[in-house]
């Protein structure tokens, strides 16, 4: 009886503690007819290994996620993600279990401790110092920094894995932090020499310039770059400034377009904004408006954002303006350069091309061996096959050659006797 208490007060807690963790405002409440949908998808037998109809799932998501199954949407959607990419290109260094990784210490210890206070201080799971809430994120941000020991613990990991850790249980939420870090390459933009983060801000630049370039003027005008107020969003995904409903949905959309969809979110943000960013006209207040006003304009806003985002396609813009970032910093390196850098400079570069070329070569030689093996694999089955036609060919001519005697012999037999004689096909057919 003890025992039925004890697992009802647990019962009790944990639905208790799931609705502390959902206390946010949904800005696409979803309907019920599509809630079903959803269920009908996440309790499909064997789902994690059944690719889904693409478009049925983009519609799904469009038309909102039940808050209550949010956590396990996202999940299921990293399923759908790994079946559509079996081969990643980068995965962790090691894959240590989360329970061996909570035994050991950590050097980021400090910095973690500092950003829990500071990371959704007013929500009700997390504001309480040192509770439930708080000590399962630094569990989760303790075994990262572990895991990951290049990016270690970087400010706004936290905001990530505390959105998670409100749709999902600790140990769900540290493989769902992985799966964004290394499946979805955002563990590139918190690296220590934040080069991805800059390339990221001047990407947004360019696509202000080609999308809104009346505002991309105005901030020009003014010496407003996107990284006076766009790092937190894409270091948080707007967790940090935001209304956790919008914010919901921002995930919502990581999980299904991937870290494009950050570029689309901000790049929607400002547009849907531009007649009142460009009423301001100094730079504390534009940046000021952008950074504090901005995150607070409605939910009604926030849903269109969201709905232009699924209308948006940027991703051979993206992959040019990383490219053309990279020419233009060589540019800027190379105008630094005196005559003889520039000539030792080329020279590295030749020297690096010729044995890379070189490897080439060694590479195209063992595969030219490979491929001289198999055609001569080829060959030689080629040649079996031909002998092995023959010999079925010969074979045939031989049954029908006995099959004729057998029939002659019959005539024979039966002509002598007045009756007739027979020899059991299939013992024929059998010899």
């Amino acid at each position: 009886m003890e025992k039925e208490n004890q697992k009802l007060q647990a019962s009790e807690n944990n639905l208790q503690n799931r609705r502390l963790k959902l206390d946010y405002e949904e800005i696409t409440p979803c309907l019920k007819d599509v809630t079903l949908i959803w269920e009908k998808m996440l309790s499909t037998p064997g789902r994690s290994k059944i690719k889904f109809d693409v478009e049925k799932i983009h519609s799904a998501v469009g038309q909102g996620i039940p808050r209550h199954h949010r956590g396990e949407i996202w999940k299921f959607l990293a399923e759908q993600y790994h079946l559509k990419h079996q081969f990643p290109c980068k995965q962790p260094p090691k894959d240590t279990p989360y329970k061996e990784l909570l035994k050991q210490l950590t050097s980021q210890q400090h910095a973690i401790l500092i950003d829990l206070g500071r990371t959704f201080p007013t929500h009700p799971y997390f504001s309480a110092q040192l509770g439930a809430g708080q000590l399962s994120l630094y569990n989760i941000l303790k075994a990262y920094s572990l895991l990951d020991q290049e990016v270690g613990y970087c400010q706004g990991l936290s905001f990530v894995a505390g959105v998670l850790l409100l749709h999902m249980s600790e140990e769900d939420a540290f493989k769902m932090l992985k799966f964004l870090m290394f499946d979805m390459g955002l563990r590139k933009q918190y690296r220590p020499d934040m080069t991805i983060l800059q390339i990221q801000m001047y990407q947004l630049s360019r696509l202000l310039h080609d999308y809104h370039r009346d505002l991309y003027n105005h901030l020009e005008e003014h010496e407003i770059g996107p990284s006076l107020y766009a790092a937190p969003w894409f270091l948080t995904m707007f967790a940090s400034q935001f209304p956790l409903g919008f914010v919901a949905r921002v995930f919502d959309m990581l999980f299904l377009q991937g870290s494009e969809a950050i570029f689309k979110v901000a790049l929607s943000l400002l547009g849907s904004h531009k007649p009142l960013i460009l009423q301001h006209e100094n730079l504390e207040t534009i940046v000021d408006f952008i950074k504090s006003t901005l995150p607070n304009l409605g939910l009604v806003q926030m849903e269109k954002t969201i709905s232009q985002v699924f209308e948006m396609d940027i991703a051979k813009q993206l992959q040019a303006y990383e490219v053309e970032y990279h020419v233009l910093q060589d540019e800027l390196i190379d105008s630094s350069l005196n005559d003889n850098q520039r000539l030792d400079k080329l020279e590295k570069a030749n020297s690096s091309l010729r044995k890379q070329n070189f490897d080439l070569l060694e590479e195209l030689q063992v595969a030219n061996g490979k491929i001289q093996n198999l055609e001569a694999t080829v060959e030689l089955l080629l040649t079996n096959e031909g002998k092995l036609k023959q010999s079925i060919l010969t074979l045939e001519q031989e049954r029908e050659a006995l099959l004729n005697t057998v029939e002659k012999l019959q005539k024979k037999m039966s002509d002598a006797d007045g009756k007739p004689v027979l020899i059991r096909q299939e013992h024929m057919d059998a010899d």
